[in-house]
């Protein structure tokens, strides 16, 4: 059995004890994570490495910065979007035995009618592309990460009011329906879920307390995985820490 997970942090630097903390009671293979907001050198490797832990980062002052932890050391290890241009840290991909492990944390894209969904847009489009070569490449693909796109209404607390919004624009949700076809499938879907199952919830207006929110953290496993995946939850725990993210890790059991 192995088992995989995705996190939005939204700041290491803050969030580290919890991190730890879950990796103790939760002792993945590999665990991507979002929002590291490091720059390289202010990298907890130290930390992560007494914790029994390999890790591979990308990071950038303030914004964005990825991670990959794993109990394997990661190799053939991809740091973005090959063939992209992109000043943004948003995407680490490595092979943790015999498993090509993609993490990404996707454009926010901001409002509709902005210069940053345009960028999600291209961004999203070359993801794709890239995509198509790592799958020829390698036959047992995990992407996991925030893909800031809530697919279905069902992954919307209230689709009305939500409608046309960010993360759950027509193209967007066409974006997320492009990866699908490329043959991936949504761990998360290929069980019965509880309803109103969400991974993010805004800090403001009492949202968790709510449970107000959005699944738009997820993870896509290749066609040759899907047969061995076992089961796919929302870890709503760590919403309740002191100080936490506005996300829940997300985790995949494979068997075998």
């Amino acid at each position: 059995m192995k088992k995989f997970a995705t996190w939005n942090v939204n700041s290491l630097s803050i969030r580290l004890p919890q991190v730890l903390d879950w990796l103790s009671a939760h002792p993945v293979d590999a665990l991507v994570l979002q929002e590291t907001k490091l720059t390289d050198d202010k990298f907890p490797t130290l930390e992560i490495g007494e914790a029994g832990y390999q890790v591979q980062w990308f990071g950038q002052k303030t914004y964005n910065g990825v991670a990959l932890i794993s109990r394997e050391k990661a190799t053939d290890v991809v740091k973005n979007i090959t063939g992209f241009a992109d000043e943004q840290a948003r995407v680490i991909a490595g092979t943790v035995d015999g498993l090509r492990v993609i993490g990404g944390y996707f454009p926010n894209g901001q409002a509709p009618d902005s210069d940053k969904f345009t960028y999600k847009m291209n961004w999203l489009t070359s993801l794709r592309h890239w995509l198509i070569q790592e799958l020829k490449a390698h036959e047992n693909v995990v992407l996991m990460g925030d893909f800031n796109i809530a697919p279905e209404d069902r992954d919307v607390y209230d689709p009305v009011a939500w409608a046309g919004q960010i993360h759950c624009t027509p193209e967007e949700r066409e974006h997320f329906q492009q990866l699908i076809q490329l043959g991936f499938t949504d761990a998360f879907r290929l069980f019965d879920q509880p309803p109103k199952s969400w991974s993010w919830w805004d800090y403001r207006n009492l949202a968790f307390r709510k449970n107000q929110g959005l699944r738009i953290d997820h993870i896509l496993v290749s066609e040759a995985l899907k047969g061995r995946v076992t089961a796919c939850e929302i870890d709503k725990l760590p919403r309740k820490n002191e100080r936490p993210s506005d996300h829940a890790p997300v985790i995949l059991t494979l068997d075998g």
